[in-house]
């Protein structure tokens, strides 16, 4: 049996989609820089970085199929490592399949091609139009599949949601900690803003299924159960029960003031999360439906629950986390732990 191949394996969805290919019986081989520490013995690791067309094609010898999840994220905040790492590292990746005559790559995409969408909802024809350095590279990204699609690789481009589901920390970390003290969360406007989340389960499902699908094409992935921001933020304060409430926070100004003080380092937060917080945006998944069979098992308010209680549970040992990815660490709130007691 020829194994698969997870680029980024020691990440966050990276992981899980690993344990879901082990579950199946398959073969896996993780291709990261560092080594996870919940990784079964069973599952070889190659240590290397995305960035090295040799070690890149040392990873992908004798693999049929490639999972590519490496990537830069907005936390990162890093424009040449945007670069670097989400456009020249899946160029290397794609070659690298080419040449190991790789039966299937899936590459795992982002929203944040689309920017913030002049309609909703966004489909796979919906033009991509980027607004800012991440979101750029990833449809660098993309572009580069079709570039090797066109030469005869298979490539399936899987753009997801935003990605919720137990063990999601990055930004999700402060908003747990802050909702876990009672402290306020804000909303920007109204907070009437539809917006819509993707399950980490669900979304490692349409890449399985995409991956036994032959042909080149793309895929939008998002729940079906879905509302406003204000919505699924009041739903799980409620459920926590520990009196944090949401609250307006004039849209304009915060916008404002979370780009400087991303720019200036004093907070966590990049330049897409000012973009979108306060923005609608929304996929229709018809199209997985319907030739992946994909069905995806949980609302927005589901997500954010299940996420909140498994940071709960697990708080003491994240906190003691500082190797992991950004998807799997705290995060350093910086001026945010004085927005909180403003609210």
């Amino acid at each position: 049996m020829a194994p698969v191949l997870i680029t980024g394996g020691s990440g966050y969805f990276g992981a899980l989609l690993r344990d879901r290919l082990v579950a199946r019986g398959q073969v896996v081989r993780v291709f990261d820089r560092v080594d996870a520490t919940d990784r079964a013995a069973g599952v070889e690791f190659v240590r290397g970085d995305i960035r090295d067309p040799d070690a890149v094609a040392a990873a992908c010898t004798g693999c049929g199929v490639v999972h590519h999840c490496v990537a830069q994220v907005p936390l990162a905040k890093d424009r040449q490592l945007f670069h670097t790492v989400n456009v020249d590292g899946t160029a290397n990746l794609l070659r690298a399949a080419r040449a190991g005559r790789v039966g299937k790559v899936i590459y795992v995409s982002s929203s944040a091609v689309f920017g913030v969408p002049r309609s909703n909802p966004v489909t796979e024809d919906t033009p991509p139009v980027p607004g800012e350095a991440y979101g750029r590279a990833k449809l660098a990204g993309e572009q580069l599949c079709r570039e090797e699609a066109a030469r005869g690789l298979d490539v399936t481009i899987i753009r997801p949601r935003t990605i919720l589901g137990h063990g999601r920390l990055g930004i999700f970390q402060i908003l747990f900690e802050w909702i876990r003290t009672g402290y306020n969360v804000p909303v920007l406007g109204d907070g009437a803003n539809v917006y819509q989340f993707v399950h980490a389960d669900d979304l490692a499902d349409a890449c399985l299924l995409a991956a036994g699908r032959p042909g080149a094409t793309i895929y939008n992935c998002g729940t079906d159960r879905f509302g406003t921001m204000r919505a699924a933020l009041e739903a799980l304060c409620a459920h926590a029960g520990t009196g944090s409430k949401v609250k307006r926070v004039p849209m304009a100004p915060a916008v404002w003031a979370m780009h400087a003080t991303s720019a200036l380092g004093l907070s966590p937060l990049g330049a897409y999360h000012a973009m979108m917080y306060g923005r609608s945006m929304f996929f229709d998944s018809a199209k997985a439906r319907t030739e992946l069979g994909w069905r995806p098992r949980f609302s927005n308010e589901e997500m954010l629950i299940q996420s909140y209680h498994w940071y709960v549970a697990n708080r003491d040992a994240i906190l003691r986390e500082h190797e992991a990815s950004h998807h799997r660490s705290p995060v350093k709130q910086g001026v945010l732990g004085l927005v909180k007691r403003l609210l």
